[in-house]
């Protein structure tokens, strides 16, 4: 079972299966998958909106620069729609997202790339802090602290043992002042998606998606 029927439950016909809420962002991942399988935009773009600023929060880790986030999770997810055969559904499909999602950029990842020094705000000294941390470090303190998922879904992220995520996370720690690392507990928007990211990125996805056959292409909204 997937989920517990919506409120029109009581309507629903005895002897028939129960309907699931008609709203894609309120169904489960398994059954949003399986109709993402079957060509479904809807599908897609609630699972890509479900897990938009994890990802880009995971890109951001590695290249720490926006819009090459950005294009870490546009790359990574056109490929993963374009092909959901690849997502077998014995681990999280958001843990296997990431994955994809740091992988790719880690590959696309410049060797340098200088920063433009921003202002003084206490928003930016909690970016530029996290920002300092090792790469290693900086990618599992995001997915633990500022995402604040559990030690074993990031090791799955990441491809590497739960061990190895709390080794990485201790010593994140141990290169942050205590204060700082409270205050970005706070901070709820640290390292957020850039305004229109959200949709630029399930855009970018459903242009390359293979619809359903005879489904008309989604219109995007107006700006």
């Amino acid at each position: 079972m997937l989920d517990p029927a919506s409120q029109s439950g009581s309507l629903d016909t005895p002897g028939l299966p129960r309907r699931h809420s008609l709203n894609p962002s309120e169904q489960p991942d398994l059954l949003l998958i399986e109709r993402a399988r079957g060509g479904s935009e809807p599908a897609v773009e609630a699972l890509m909106r479900r897990y938009a600023r994890r990802l880009f929060r995971v890109a951001r880790s590695v290249v720490n620069d926006d819009e090459g986030a950005e294009g870490a999770v546009r790359d990574a997810c056109v490929a993963a729609f374009g092909d959901l055969s690849r997502y077998e559904p014995t681990g999280k499909f958001a843990a296997w997202l990431t994955r994809l999602v740091y992988q790719q950029a880690r590959s696309a990842r410049p060797s340098a790339r200088g920063r433009a020094a921003g202002p003084a705000s206490a928003h930016g000294v909690l970016v530029a802090a996290i920002e300092q941390l090792p790469e290693l470090f900086r990618t599992v303190f995001v997915l633990r602290v500022i995402e604040g998922i559990s030690g074993i879904e990031s090791a799955a992220c990441l491809g590497i043992h739960e061990t190895t995520v709390r080794t990485r996370l201790y010593r994140a720690h141990r290169r942050l002042d205590a204060e700082l690392v409270r205050g970005m507990r706070l901070q709820s928007d640290l390292l957020d998606l850039p305004p229109g990211a959200a949709q630029r990125l399930v855009d970018a996805v459903l242009a390359r998606f293979p619809r359903e056959a005879g489904a008309p292409a989604a219109v995007a909204p107006a700006r």
